[in-house]
């Protein structure tokens, strides 16, 4: 997959799965705006990307819910690249809690995140797609969750879920302009955040069928392929990258 040319949006990436998509997008030799809400993790970043994955990353921080924000990173790309042609919103929060007591602070939070700012990323991103003419790729990231319910994340789940159904509804909006649009779902997966839970190598890699959590790499090369002139065929669809989880549905230990 070659990405010369490309100049690419990805909310959420700072660290984890959207900053390996960066980093894997900027080494194929796209131009990424990296978003962040960490103003130090952004520019750490960017830095590392640009000094040791030879690529042309800019970071910018800023909250990818926010209306005004989302049209600044559109016009940035826009006005110091020419063009947009992938956006992939990645940027998401989970907030545990039971379903009972789940406050409406909790509940509004997770909506804007994961709904709002993924729904006004892809309008903002398709009107300047369809005014260039030539297409172009939108990702959202799901979550194995929106297939198979886990305790304390009714909220989150239901983001996750509805995000996939965006993707098919866009199909009916959007491939007139050749604009394809998808979702990657990640299972378990090995991140800076994970790993502070206790355990959660070695409980994921007991119930998974291949034997272990995913790698950030694993979404990302998933992520990658759905975005490139390869998938363009591609559209309305969802890849679950769980090894297999959603097909036994084990419970992990404490979530039973």
């Amino acid at each position: 997959m070659n990405f010369k040319s490309k100049i690419a949006i990805v909310t959420g990436a700072g660290q984890g799965i959207g900053f390996e998509i960066c980093k894997m997008l900027s080494e194929k030799g796209a131009t990424v705006i990296l978003n962040d809400i960490d103003a130090d993790l952004a520019t750490k970043a960017e830095t590392f990307i640009n000094e040791n994955h030879g690529g042309n990353c800019l970071a910018m921080v800023g909250d990818s819910s926010d209306l005004a924000f989302i049209n600044k990173m559109v016009d940035t790309a826009v006005d110091l690249y020419g063009q947009l042609d992938i956006v992939i919103a990645n940027a998401g929060i989970t907030l545990y809690g039971d379903f009972l007591t789940y406050s409406k602070e909790s509940f509004s939070k997770v909506m804007d995140v994961n709904l709002g700012g993924s729904f006004f990323l892809a309008q903002a991103a398709a009107k300047q797609m369809k005014q260039q003419g030539k297409g172009g790729s939108i990702l959202f990231t799901s979550s194995a969750v929106g297939h198979q319910a886990l305790k304390s994340l009714a909220a989150y789940a239901m983001t996750k879920a509805a995000l996939e159904m965006l993707a098919k509804n866009l199909v009916i909006e959007l491939s007139s302009y050749k604009i394809n649009v998808n979702t990657v779902a990640p299972g378990a997966t090995l991140t800076e955040r994970t790993m502070e839970e206790a355990d959660y190598e070695r409980i994921w890699s007991n119930i998974t069928p291949m034997g272990r959590p995913a790698y950030v790499t694993d979404i990302a090369n998933t992520a990658l392929f759905l975005v490139s002139d390869e998938a363009k065929q591609i559209t309305g669809q969802s890849l679950i990258v769980d090894g297999g989880w959603t097909s036994v549905s084990v419970l992990p230990e404490g979530l039973k």
